[in-house]
């Protein structure tokens, strides 16, 4: 026995029992706490996803909606392919993360280890094409035109291929019906990427990693009524991932059809018009530059006049949009995305900017009207027009005397524009401007439409440019750090234009105002924003919404929603200035005027054509062909970058258009046999009894079963449609 007291150690011994005992109750505290959390405040939700840990889902893509031309005719369709894809997530669970088996795969398809390996790395920053944009976690295609034996060798041999499927698909296809590929306009497809499906999940359309969506044009535009919904299967299984029994389901609705009002025999004969007639301007020779016209790019846009609908719409270079099916590979996107391709994946219909040239005189001549001049009176058509030492001349210097503003689009006179865009600017203050400052050139070119979208159902429009005050004074402070830097006084050239921007940029000069009356100047437009206006004044005066899209079909085709065409607005001018204006615009094709010599033999007493020639110059590069027409019927526009003149390089080709439209031969004669459209389509295909359309087929463009000579004239060639020659050292144009 101790002979220490115990009462020595008892208070020691208690206290550390005591320390025992708190800590002991406080883990069981904290214990039975963290239970009661996990158990009955969030059990449900543990419980839930105990329960999806023994669930796995089988996703079956969508079927994505068809779309159709105005007649029809598939677009953009589905056929039913073999598709070899890899599950990455399989594949890095491997030592060598999948190498042995991809490279046994090639093998079997006949590609090289690094160009299926390719196909499957995840896209980043500095990854170059081919790779793949969607989620890690869904299988990836390898590709999409496995054949049979393939495919039964990879299934055959599952135990050599794990991680790889070749199951039959679905593919997207663009069938270019007659030759017409309407790539722009149709867009592409890819894989819906992580970030997309977060945003989408809370929406009543959410994304699904299977999901290929729109990314351009009206695949982009109509994605949630084109996608569909994917089915989904839920199967029970055990730990060992065996099946157990099937969970509930949700079937798959596919997507819905697309009518457009597309035409696919106009289509490609657009198509085919406009690359032929950038291909003949090649062969001609710039007088001012003595080289070859350069004719990089194109677009040429087919509307109804009375509603807006797009009957065709053609951009060149273009490119084949069955391209992007099942993986883009690395030199078809360099090519796509290059300088030396000149990018074909713009749509120049709606997003090439140029200078309008004198396509934009229906403009002046409104705004002049506005201004309180009569469209009748008579105003001088000198041969040059002065400004200070600097002369401005029509082309070729000729002259017309006084002549009326109707004359003045026939013949193109530049000079009775520049006279009135002077004299309005001097009447708004020259360079003080007034308080009071009409600006009736600007306004009316605002009002319109131009410096604005015109609402067109495709993406990434651009709105072109109106370059009034405000547009002077913004661009000067965004650039006169830039231009005080490199301007210098008595300096080259540039230097003298870079010294004088940075004292005085953001004014408004008389010159200004003189050239942008000639649509000449800092002034971008796009075709569709001119064929939208010029639509507007065959139709009486109503802007519509230039649109694609004319009706969704559902997939049992029992329901049909019509998209009607939209108004945005009113010309800014009365019902007599808008007559005026046609009657100006019907004397353009007619003896004298600029582009009589491309519609010889044409039937005006059946089918009244309009038109008005531009040519456009860019400082730095050759002049830019500007046609601008229409009929009661049709209105069609077209553009060839460093093409020449007006009537030159797009004449036979518009020409071409309208005479396979209404079938004509070159004396006139109408053979409605041959007419594509003599009319525009105003009822939708009809719904068999089967649920789906019976399209007819389209046969590819011919132009000699079409006429005989596309390039008849009934006179002496007039290259000329008011646009001079610059005369001394020429402003700065911005193309």
């Amino acid at each position: 026995m101790s002979n220490i007291p115990e009462t020595g150690r008892t208070p020691r011994v208690q206290i550390r029992l005591v320390v025992i005992q708190i800590l002991v109750f406080s883990l069981l505290l904290t214990l039975g706490g963290r239970l009661w959390y996990i158990q009955i405040r969030n059990g449900k939700e543990y419980t839930d996803e105990a329960k999806n840990n023994h669930v796995q889902q089988v996703v079956q893509p969508a079927v994505r909606g068809s779309i159709l031309d105005a007649r029809g005719v598939p677009l953009a369709d589905n056929e039913t392919r073999l598709v070899v894809s890899a599950s990455r997530t399989e594949l890095m669970k491997m030592k060598d993360d999948g190498k042995a088996v991809l490279t046994r795969l090639a093998g079997v398809l006949g590609m090289k280890p690094q160009d299926v390996m390719n196909r499957i790395r995840l896209c980043d920053s500095k990854t170059p094409k081919p790779c793949w944009n969607g989620s890690p976690y869904q299988p990836i295609p390898v590709t999409d035109e496995a054949t049979t034996q393939q495919a039964l060798t990879i299934r055959e041999s599952s135990e050599n291929f794990p991680g790889i499927t070749a199951e039959p698909t679905a593919v997207r296809r663009y069938p270019a019906p007659g030759k017409a590929r309407t790539a722009q306009v149709l867009g592409y497809l890819s894989p819906v990427t992580d970030a997309e499906i977060e945003k989408a999940k809370d929406t009543d359309s959410p994304f699904l990693r299977s999901d290929q969506v729109g990314r351009s044009g009206i695949e982009r535009t109509y994605d949630k009524e084109l996608r569909g919904k994917a089915g989904v299967t839920r199967y029970e299984v055990d730990n060992l991932g065996r099946v157990m029994g099937q969970a509930e389901s949700d079937p798959g609705v596919a997507g819905s059809t697309l009518v457009t009002s597309i035409d696919a025999r106009v289509q490609a004969v657009a198509e085919y018009e406009l690359h032929a007639a950038m291909k003949e301007v090649r062969k001609e020779t710039d007088k001012i530059t003595g080289r070859k016209y350069e004719a990089d790019a194109g677009a040429v846009v087919v509307l109804e006049s009375r509603t807006g609908r797009v009957v065709a719409m053609a951009s060149q270079p273009d490119y084949d949009p069955n391209a992007w099916v099942g993986g883009i590979s690395a030199k078809d996107y360099s090519t796509l995305t290059s300088k030396a391709s000149n990018y074909p994946l713009l749509n120049r219909a709606i997003q090439g900017q140029a200078a309008a040239g004198s396509i934009f005189k229906v403009i002046s001549a409104s705004a002049a009207v506005r201004a309180g001049h009569d469209f009748n009176d008579r105003y001088n058509c000198s041969s040059s027009y002065s400004l200070g030492s600097r002369s401005f001349a029509n082309f070729e210097s000729q002259g017309h005397g006084p002549i009326t503003l109707g004359e003045a689009l026939k013949y193109s006179c530049n000079t009775v524009f520049y006279a009135l865009g002077h004299q309005e600017w001097q009447r708004d203050g020259g360079i003080k401007p007034n308080k009071d400052a009409k600006d009736w050139f600007y306004r009316t070119a605002r009002d319109f439409g131009l410096g604005a979208e015109t609402g067109i159902d495709l993406p990434n429009e651009v709105k072109g440019r109106v370059p009034d005050r405000q547009w002077k004074q913004s661009f000067w402070e965004a650039n006169k750090d830039v231009w005080c830097k490199q301007g210098k006084k008595g300096g080259t050239y540039v230097q003298q234009i870079a010294y004088e921007s940075c004292l005085e940029g953001n004014q408004l000069k008389a010159y200004d105002s003189i050239n942008f009356a000639i649509g000449q100047g800092d002034v971008l437009v796009t075709p569709i924003q001119m064929a939208t206006i010029y639509a507007a004044i065959s139709n009486g005066g109503t802007l519509y919404d230039p649109s694609v899209g004319k009706a969704v079909i559902s997939p049992d085709g029992k329901s049909v929603r019509e998209i009607a065409p939209k108004a945005h607005g009113k010309l800014p001018v009365g019902a007599q200035t808008i007559r005026d204006l046609d009657k100006g615009l019907r004397s353009v094709v007619e003896p004298g005027g600029t582009a009589a010599w491309r519609f010889g033999g044409w039937p005006q007493d059946k089918i009244p054509m309009r038109a008005k020639t531009g040519t456009a110059q860019v400082y730095g590069k050759q002049t830019t062909s500007w046609l601008a027409t229409y009929t009661d019927d049709f209105t069609i526009v077209m553009t060839i970058s460093q093409g020449g003149t007006g009537s030159g390089a797009s004449g036979p080709a518009v020409r071409n258009i309208y005479d396979a439209l209404y079938g004509l031969d070159d004396e006139g004669n109408q053979d409605l046999k041959k007419a594509l459209l003599p009319q525009p389509q105003k009822t939708l295909p009809k719904i068999n009894r089967y649920g789906t359309i019976d399209a007819p087929v389209v046969k590819p463009y011919d132009p000699a079963s079409q006429k005989a000579d596309p390039a008849k004239s009934d006179g002496p060639a007039q290259e000329g449609d008011g646009q001079p020659p610059l005369a001394g050292p020429p402003p700065v144009w911005r193309d």
